[in-house]
């Protein structure tokens, strides 16, 4: 288990499959900031509030230019009805092996009634347009985190 990149540290550059098939690569979109949030699965109450917290903020964060990249280990097809059914304007990555989710520190052990098991710890990384690290919200609370999303990167605006 990694530990969590830290703010300042490059991101660790990846390629996933997206929601319609087509490939991201994280380091093709340097010159704009890139919120990149872990969510553990599409459709369950607090991945589809803090979905729809970034969908909701979507004009706000457009004007720092930021592009929102939502990432589980779900596959194309239930992250492309997911989309769907809530209206999300953004891409959703499918990183079904969490290879992605462990590089960022976001795959690690829970522990949910007393049993524990490895998934995704809700987390989200902004990424500055050189590819560097420059806020980390780790154990995110679904409710306002699109905001507290919108003041770090107004925090990091130059």
């Amino acid at each position: 288990m990694a530990d969590w990149l830290e703010p300042g540290s490059q991101a660790p550059d990846f390629t996933l499959p997206a929601h319609d098939g087509t490939k991201v690569k994280l380091s093709s979109l340097r010159g704009q900031p890139v919120v990149l949030y872990f969510y553990p699965k599409d459709d369950t109450p607090g991945c589809t509030r803090e979905a729809c917290g970034f969908r909701d903020a979507k004009a706000k964060l457009a004007k720092h230019g930021a592009v929102v990249l939502g990432v589980s280990p779900d596959g194309p097809e239930s992250h492309a009805t997911f989309r769907s059914k809530y209206s999300l304007p953004f891409t959703l990555l499918c990183d079904v092996d969490h290879k992605v989710a462990e590089k960022y520190g976001a795959w690690r052990e829970k522990n949910m009634y007393g049993k524990k098991s490895m998934g995704i710890a809700r987390s989200t990384f902004i990424i500055d347009a050189d590819g560097r690290v420059t806020k980390v919200f780790k154990a995110v609370k679904v409710d306002g985190h699109a905001d507290q999303v919108l003041a770090a990167l107004g925090e990091s605006r130059p």
